[in-house]
């Protein structure tokens, strides 16, 4: 039996997928959202410290699954090898409803103005693809504000001058502040820095009808026990639900985006949970899979007419893949530092973000997340051996007196960085897999040993008696804040889609999440992914008809 033709079909309940389905359901408009994972609660995703989102041999809390979806990793070398999700190669972003948002660290940044004029205000490297976005902060400034109170931000960035133009505070007062926060304040202010509270994706005080964050160390990488970290899967998703004009069905592998004789979008064809072919179709398609799965997509949606993959005539689809270069340092001290208190990161600074001689763009530097034993293992400094008796001491030793800062470099884009399908390995229900190769470019890499000489400095500043920097590989970048496979822009011969994310050769077809970001900010990108998912649905809705747009 054919399935009922609906208005919009969105692929992905993540953080763009998930507020364009509350807002077209809102709107009246008949959505089914699709998402191949499943709804996980807390009880499913229990806290095992060798076991959460982040890259593990023991897999991934929140999907994808091991054996179904593997890719292909091409090194810097021209070697390929097939990699699972729980490998550091495979750039892995969850599966499941509310996506990353599901156990994400919940950082909840505006990018700056110059962050959307990247190629204007320090011109185009050689070898690099950089452009300014067809938008302006000044155009988004009311879709972050929108998506601050209602998916819900805590925080203060009052302290913080160089944070663009904006019209009202964020709706809750930051957390209460940790051990770290009171060393690296004090420190920061006598450099001349302005520190101030993170703004976080989650509750201090009671919001949404939900209640505040517990403060327990268990945070990035781990679902919220108490349901106060706010993502799509608690605040957008059920709002959609609750309208009756949104139906979400889980374990869902899209297969393709079907096209007519005229080589327009008409819905998708899926694997439904008991693996069964299906076909929805829809007066308007929305892939929001995030920047590799979206990519593979659109070329694997092959016809007639669309040899290449859709939005992909002038070969721009799945090139520009970025994510971020996270680079920093660590300092040991000699007094505990450690207080147990969540979510650990609490503190930034945006000074280097832009305005670094000689240098392109920069990033925002914070104190990071509590670092579970495990992880402190993966962060030795020189000389202290990975076991046995001296390492034992070390970690006894020196894990309570620790602070991390760290902070995501904003890359700059190359065309050869990107996401292609594989000719020869398929997934388990016979789909060519993500094909994911090329490296950084050497300004970016530049910037980020940049950034880590930053925070090691922030670090001795505040008394750290040995300090060591985390520096980064140039090898392909995607992971958690994987971007620009489906940049925006205005011209079809260098973008995918238009600046309201509608893909250029297409009038019923939009790409809405990390993808069809032009370049990623020296920031966590999700709430600007939110914004733009505000700011492309209203347009749609303004322009429907009832028969599409």
């Amino acid at each position: 039996m054919a399935l009922k033709h609906v208005n919009a079909v969105i692929v992905g309940a993540g953080a763009g997928g998930g507020v364009a389905a509350s807002q077209l359901a809102a709107a009246g408009l008949s959505v089914v959202l699709l998402e191949r994972g499943k709804w996980y609660t807390a009880a499913d995703c229990r806290k095992d410290d060798l076991r959460n989102q982040r890259t593990s041999v023991l897999g991934n809390n929140s999907g994808p699954d091991e054996e179904r979806n593997p890719r292909v990793a091409v090194d810097l070398n021209g070697q390929e090898r097939v990699v699972l999700p729980s490998e550091g190669s495979y750039s892995n972003n969850a599966a499941c409803v509310g996506g990353g948002t599901f156990t994400y660290g919940a950082q909840a940044w505006r990018y700056q103005e110059k962050d959307f004029r990247m190629a204007a205000t320090y011109g185009v490297p050689e070898g690099s693809t950089l452009s300014d976005w067809p938008i302006s902060y000044a155009e988004l400034e009311p879709y972050y504000e929108k998506a601050e109170y209602e998916i819900g931000v805590s925080g203060d960035v009052s302290a913080d001058p160089f944070h663009g133009p904006r019209r009202l505070p964020l709706p809750m007062p930051p957390l209460p502040v940790n051990r770290e926060y009171a060393i690296l304040k004090p420190a920061a202010q006598r450099a001349g820095l302005h520190p101030f509270d993170i703004p976080m994706l989650r509750n201090s005080v009671p919001y949404g009808g939900r209640p505040p964050c517990m403060q327990c160390r268990w945070c990035v990488g781990f679902a919220c026990e108490v349901n106060a970290k706010c993502g799509t899967q608690n605040t957008a998703i059920p709002a959609a639900l609750a309208t009756g004009n949104c139906e979400l069905r889980t374990g869902c592998m899209v297969r393709e985006v079907m096209t007519d004789a005229r080589g327009r979008s008409t819905g998708v064809a899926y694997y439904d949970a008991d693996d069964k072919l299906r076909e929805q179709t829809a007066d308007i398609v929305i892939v929001s899979s995030a920047a590799v799965e979206s990519a593979r997509l659109l070329l694997n949606s092959k016809s007639k007419l669309h040899p290449a993959g859709l939005g992909n005539r002038y070969g721009w689809v799945g090139r520009n893949l970025q994510g971020h270069t996270y680079t920093g340092a660590w300092g040991i001290f000699d007094f505990d530092t450690y207080d147990d208190i969540g979510p650990g990161a609490n503190i930034a600074v945006c000074d280097y973000n832009h305005g670094n001689p000689g240098l392109i763009g920069g990033a925002m530097l914070a104190n990071e997340f509590i670092r579970l034993p495990y992880q402190f293992v993966g962060a030795l400094p020189p000389g202290v051996p990975q076991w046995g008796r001296a390492h034992k001491d070390f970690m006894r030793q020196w894990y309570r007196r620790s602070i991390a800062i760290q902070g995501p470099t904003q890359e700059i884009p190359i065309a050869d960085s990107r996401v292609e399908v594989d000719p020869k390995v398929k997934d388990f229900w016979g789909l060519p897999v993500a094909r994911l190769s090329g490296g950084k470019h050497p300004k970016t890499m530049e910037t980020s040993v940049a950034m880590a000489d930053k925070a090691e400095a922030w670090l001795k500043a505040a008394g750290a008696i040995r300090t060591w920097k985390k520096l980064a590989g140039n090898g392909t970048s995607g992971g958690q804040h994987q971007a620009g496979t489906c940049r925006m822009g205005d011209d079809p011969r260098t973008s995918v889609v238009d600046k309201y994310c509608r893909v250029h050769d297409q009038d019923n077809l939009y790409v809405i999440d990390g993808s069809v970001h032009v370049t990623n900010g020296g920031f966590n990108p999700v709430l600007t992914i939110m914004a733009i998912a505000y700011y492309a649905t209203e347009r749609i809705v303004k322009g429907w008809k009832g028969r599409g747009v």
